[in-house]
């Protein structure tokens, strides 16, 4: 069955004639915006990843963002990670030489929690030095509340 164009009565007057509805439907965008809403409220807090340290606070200049960069991580118990995977102090110069191809010039961050002994943190960065990496850097956090 089809529609006719044609107004009734077999006339031509443009009065009477009907023209088709010009209006974008948005309810399907809308629909389409809230599930992705959803999806992203739901996966954002899954995105935050690392070891959970409390950096000590310190004035110092910030270092330009390396995403390559590998990150020490000694934890309050005493605890080494690499990224996210733990490793013994012995394994630390192996596992690095592993992850990096040996290659001496890769950026390595050290990030060592507040309460964690001093010593600790220099094992770690003394077992990098003896292994050949030179660009190690300290991670801290900013002082809250202005310089001290």
């Amino acid at each position: 069955m089809g529609a006719s164009l044609q107004p009734r009565g077999g006339g031509t007057s443009g009065r009477h004639r009907r023209r088709p509805i010009s209006d974008i439907n948005v309810t399907p965008m809308v629909d389409v915006m809230l599930v992705l809403l959803v999806i992203f409220m739901v996966t954002a807090p899954l995105l935050v990843t690392g070891v959970d340290v409390e950096l000590p606070r310190a004035s110092s200049p910030s270092l330009d963002q390396d995403n390559t960069a590998l990150t020490i991580t000694v934890q309050g118990d005493g605890r080494l990670f690499i990224n996210q995977t733990e490793v013994a102090l012995g394994g630390l110069a192996a596992r690095m030489d592993a992850i990096t191809g040996a290659n001496p010039e890769a950026r390595v961050y050290v990030r060592g929690d507040e309460g964690v002994p001093y010593g600790r943190v220099m094992a770690a960065m003394g077992a990098l030095y003896d292994a050949g990496y030179r660009r190690v850097a300290l991670i801290t956090q900013p002082p809250s509340g202005g310089a001290q």
